[in-house]
């Protein structure tokens, strides 16, 4: 094996909830590779470490968002930032992963050597030492968007707002709202977290949409687990507990894609009875799309619908024409009054952290390439990225690629390889399909950029987007098809 100070069998590049699963699996089944967790930021936890502004939360339950090696134990399945960036901490230290993290260590460039079939990593380390690394395999745990910037919606006028503007990502720990008209702009998961977080201190707040979204009201508690807590022992209890969190997930969107008009109608009459009397149920909640088109917005224990109950909060579909002084005036000519405009429109996607990519130092150009198996990219050797799902868990979609990516590992090691890479026959005739199978504007965005690998329409070139199929995959299914196997003396 490997060993040095600067060499490794493994770099895993991100100290999220992707990077420690990884690392976990792979300390699990290959406890004699050397591995480096690099973290560009000083603290463990990605997202939940990242992210300050009120009340954000998960939009999955925790159940099958938390390790299965190590599962969430809390009773509410609906946590907030702060529970699960404990729990990610708690979980790395007691298994002893916190220790393999290198802190303050930025990747800027990777390439892939032929000749000495190992990763060359270039890292910026506490923001001004340059130092290489090098590592036989490298697994991406980056996620899926910027760190470093926001995704730039064009608002008109919004250079002349006399109040404060706030992007969510970049919550400005100083910011008072007490007593202020706070305007969100936007419709997903940020918005809905927002609003009822900050309904008690500001003196009114309105979430302005351009288009509606489907919500879907989750209990903070369910009976039927404490039941299972208390008839079956502890680890089976939580097994039989993310299971049923699983399945239920995963028969709701197939129910809601097959049966799409049920699927609204089901929504519609879990949304309507919590609505008050003076927000009606057409515009604001009627969307363009169908259910699962775009993800659903989740309100634990009808948080939410709750706060447009208490008066203070209430939601205008429309569009801005300009934006004057405290004024946003809208297309209908309705204007409304701010303090404070929050820009919860949407993150920037971005593939990698933004390092650059070469083989042998030539640029690898990543939108012109295929994913194997939703977790190895075409033509690039030794490379593994973690993406989740859109329609469940990220964890879900984490996991069966850490298991996937060990599996291979594994193989290589008893047949002495040196190398792995996707390779695309051209007799295939592989079409394109995206990578991501929503219609998000977000996503819309990066698709228009060409920023991401693309997805194909056969074979091991199909994005993966279930779970259970995935996950058999990973532990028995075809690894050698569309992957080409060295064995290089170095």
């Amino acid at each position: 094996m490997i060993a040095a100070n600067n060499s490794f069998d493994v770099i895993v590049i991100g100290a999220g909830i992707s990077g420690i699963n990884s690392a976990y699996r792979l300390q699990e089944g290959l406890p004699d590779y050397s591995y480096a967790i690099l973290e560009a930021r000083g603290e463990i936890g990605g997202t939940w470490s990242l992210f300050k502004y009120p009340g954000i939360r998960s939009d999955s339950d925790l159940h099958t968002f938390g390790f299965p090696w190590d599962p969430w134990k809390e009773e509410r399945s609906i946590a907030d930032a702060a529970s699960i960036l404990r729990y990610v901490k708690d979980t790395a230290a007691k298994h002893g992963i916190d220790s393999h993290v290198k802190y303050h260590h930025k990747v800027e460039s990777m390439n892939w050597s032929t000749e000495n079939q190992h990763w060359e990593v270039d890292v910026t380390v506490n923001g001004t030492e340059k130092r290489k690394l090098y590592s036989r395999f490298i697994l991406l745990g980056t996620g899926y968007y910027d760190y470093t910037r926001g995704l730039n919606t064009q608002i008109p006028g919004i250079a002349q707002f006399k109040g404060t503007v706030v992007h969510p990502q970049f919550w400005p720990e100083e910011l008072d709202y007490t007593d202020k008209k706070v305007v969100i702009i936007g419709s997903g998961a940020t918005a809905v977290t927002l609003l009822p977080a900050m309904a008690d201190k500001a003196k009114h707040i309105t979430m302005l949409q351009r288009s509606p979204s489907y919500f879907l009201p989750v209990p903070l508690t369910e009976p039927i687990d404490g039941i299972i807590k208390r008839i079956f022992p502890e680890k089976l209890a939580y097994q039989l507990i993310r299971l049923r969190f699983m399945l239920v997930g995963f028969f709701f969107f197939q129910f809601c894609r097959l049966f799409p008009k049920k699927g609204i109608s089901v929504l519609r009459e879990a949304t309507e009875k919590e609505l008050p009397k003076n927000i009606p149920f057409d515009p604001h909640f009627v969307p363009k799309y169908n259910p699962w088109e775009q993800r659903m917005c989740i309100t634990p224990g009808g948080d939410f619908f709750a706060a447009l109950r208490q008066g203070k909060s209430d939601i205008v579909t429309d569009t801005i024409q300009d934006i004057s002084g405290n004024e946003i005036m809208l297309s209908s000519g309705q204007t409304i009054d701010a303090d404070i405009i929050i820009t919860a429109t949407g993150l920037k996607i971005l593939f990698g952290g933004g390092a650059t990519i070469t083989v042998d130092g030539e640029p690898y150009q990543m939108n012109q390439k295929y994913i194997w198996r939703g977790a190895l990219l075409q033509d690039l050797p030794n490379f593994t990225f973690v993406f989740g799902y859109t329609n469940a868990s990220w964890t879900l979609g984490a996991d069966a690629t850490a298991q996937l990516w060990v599996r291979l590992l594994k193989q290589m090691k008893a047949k002495g390889m040196s190398s792995m890479t996707p390779r695309m026959n051209e007799k295939e005739g592989v079409m394109d399909v995206p990578l991501l199978n929503l219609n998000s504007s977000y996503i819309k965005a990066a698709q228009e950029a060409n920023t991401l690998p693309k997805g194909g329409d056969r074979g091991p070139w199909v994005p993966r987007s279930s779970y259970l199929k995935d996950i058999w995959h990973a532990k028995f299914g075809d690894i050698s098809t569309g992957l080409q196997f060295n064995r290089i003396s170095t």
